[in-house]
């Protein structure tokens, strides 16, 4: 039978989501299947929006039906009659995995003991010790310790085993004081307050208005808007307030606003906007339309049909959440429970026990954890490429090495703006740096004398991406180099042949395959550079 986990909070609006995340990634490192279970599922014509979340994640292959016990409804109209079918169907599934994590109920009707009361019968009925999740936001310390004793004390009292507790969403400045608060018999985390993952995307705020959208790229509806600003004032003083992520809401007769903030956007010298939101059912003249058009920014520009007030009062309340449909979230979620709960202790507790089955998913979990572990430092080459440029933003949001992409350093952060994507703490360096160029060509000329190679030759050659970045890595600037996703292999690896070289006594140089099958990883060599 699969060992199982059980994800609670005493209230709403606590963010149980990211620690489920967090114990499903933890989980999918270690076993080789992992399930979900909702016991209590929203009724209505759409799906449990946090159940598809779950149930979207990589290596998750419960059937929603499977992973859904019952309504609101049931349990309102019989409890106990509830609780019976939520063990019948939980115990369908739970032969079929090696552990399970199951979520609590969102407290949909007013917060009362009563519920956490009907979470922990049904923890004890399916055998699942309860993670407690407590909401920290807009709480002191002494106030989560308050609210975190009184679900203990329920838990208690139903027979509820508590495995760990986790304040969610608390003031950074904060944690250690929350930690030392909580500290007990059980461990106990803290996580940060991450405003991103409670920001409406673009889409979300779209659909508040009943807007349509006229200009702009329709993939970046999915961007989150970081803040509201009413473009009400002067342009100057617009400008003066735009905010990175920032949605700006204005009449649609305003095309001085409208021309200005978009133009600001593309700009480097001002702050990457979400959208923009012109309001009145005002349409901006064909002539403004064509030339937005004309200016690659690709921002979304949105019209709605009521005025500025009653627009800008349904954006402000428009609340985002962590869903299928927010990957970028999903990442952060996860990033955060990574850094702040201590996994390898938690699962301990849990006492979950390594399988002997390998899956695609476990295999890369492991190879990011030991990633994280060594902390080293990676040059990516095609840095101006969009899916570098989406990895590099996942690598970094989930704190698996030290990046440095290549290229010209306002075009690749322009382009992860217009993607929606922050590669802020990543390094951007321009292969035709003035300094870096001349001490690599002096290196580069000094290791290819050999071979005739000159100074004024080699500035030509370290330009170019692939012998910049290895000359990175042989000069000890970077631990080593990840490359091939627009160039070919011998483009990748010719610099590297040339001035790295292959250890004494080895004249062969071999590349390997990994092939990802359900239960096992195979490494395959040679299949590119050695093909006899």
């Amino acid at each position: 039978m699969a060992r199982s986990v059980y994800v609670a909070s005493a209230e709403g609006e606590s963010g149980k989501s990211t620690v489920a995340l967090g114990m499903l990634e933890l989980l999918t490192g270690r076993v080789g299947r992992v399930g979900v279970f909702r016991p209590i599922v929203r009724s209505g014509s759409q799906p449990d929006y946090v159940l598809e979340m779950l149930l979207d994640q990589e290596g998750i292959d419960v059937p929603y039906a499977n992973a859904a016990g019952v309504t609101y409804e049931d349990v309102h109209y019989d409890p106990d009659v509830a609780l019976t079918t939520i063990v019948e169907r939980y115990h369908a599934i739970a032969d079929d995995y090696d552990a399970i994590v199951i979520v609590g109920s969102d407290y949909t009707d007013v917060a009362t003991p009563t519920e956490l009361s009907y979470n922990a019968r049904i923890a004890v009925n399916l055998g699942a010790p309860v993670v407690l999740v407590v909401g920290g936001q807009n709480r002191s310390p002494a106030e989560i310790r308050a609210v975190a004793d009184m679900a203990v004390t329920e838990l208690a009292a139903n027979y509820g085993k508590l495995l760990a507790i986790i304040a969610n969403r608390v003031e950074p400045s904060d944690l250690d004081s929350v930690r030392a608060a909580l500290s007990g018999k059980v461990p106990t985390y803290a996580i940060p307050a991450e405003p991103f993952l409670t920001a409406p995307a673009v889409a979300d705020l779209k659909a508040a208005c009943g807007g349509v959208q006229v200009s702009g790229d329709q993939r970046l509806l999915d961007r989150e808007a970081l803040g509201l600003l009413i473009g009400a004032m002067t342009l100057p003083n617009v400008l003066d307030r735009l905010v990175d992520g920032g949605v700006v809401v204005t009449p649609g007769d305003r095309a001085d606003v409208l021309l200005g903030v978009v133009m600001a956007h593309a700009s480097q010298t001002f702050p990457s906007l979400s959208g923009v939101v012109l309001t009145g059912g005002l349409q901006p003249p064909p002539a403004v339309i064509r030339l937005l058009e004309g200016v690659d920014t690709r921002l979304p520009v949105i019209l709605a049909e009521t005025d500025t007030f009653e627009t800008a009062t349904r954006l402000a309340a428009t609340r985002g959440r962590v869903s299928r449909d927010s990957p970028r979230k999903v990442e952060v979620a996860r990033s955060l429970f990574a850094s702040h709960v201590d996994g390898t202790a938690l699962s301990a507790r849990l006492d979950v026990t390594r399988s002997e089955v390998v899956t695609p998913l476990m295999f890369e979990y492991e190879l990011l954890d030991r990633a994280r572990a060594a902390g080293r430092h990676i040059v990516l080459p095609e840095g101006d490429e969009e899916r570098i440029l989406r990895a590099a933003d996942s690598l970094l949001r989930r704190s698996v090495a030290m990046l440095t992409l290549l290229g010209d350093p306002a075009a690749v952060r322009a382009k992860a703006q217009q993607l929606g994507l922050d590669i802020s703490a990543a390094e951007v360096l321009d292969p035709y740096d003035p300094d870096l160029r001349e001490r690599f060509a002096t290196e580069y000329a000094r290791l290819r004398a050999h071979k005739g190679m000159t100074v004024e030759a080699a500035r030509d050659v370290v330009v170019d991406v692939s012998y910049f970045g290895t000359m990175m890595v042989l000069l000890g600037m970077a631990d080593g180099m990840v490359s091939g996703s627009v160039h070919t292999t011998a483009h990748t690896i010719r610099p590297a042949f040339e001035v790295i070289k292959t250890s004494p006594g080895v004249s062969v140089v071999s590349s390997v395959f990994f092939m990802s099958l359900r239960d096992r990883v195979l490494v395959y060599g040679d299949c590119a550079v050695v093909p006899d």
